[in-house]
């Protein structure tokens, strides 16, 4: 069963890799066309904002907020 808040690093980390996987340096010898797929694929991904709204909007879905999990 996937918590929320391992569901929230999910994406974060997705996001992450598709912006590595766009960037010659550091995935070597990836074809220009998986290069495109990616960019396509992240270009309206949810960024670091767009994803604590989404925390703070649906907890049960992406888990707390960092600084609800520290207060508790």
């Amino acid at each position: 069963m996937t918590m929320p808040n391992e569901r929230f690093y999910a994406v974060r980390n997705a996001r992450e890799f598709l912006v590595e996987l766009m960037d010659p340096k550091k995935t070597p010898r990836v074809p220009k066309e998986i290069r495109l797929k990616a960019y396509y694929a992240i270009k309206h991904f949810p960024g670091e904002y767009y994803m604590e709204e989404a925390r703070k909007l649906a907890p049960s879905v992406f888990g707390e907020t960092e600084l609800e999990v520290d207060s508790a």
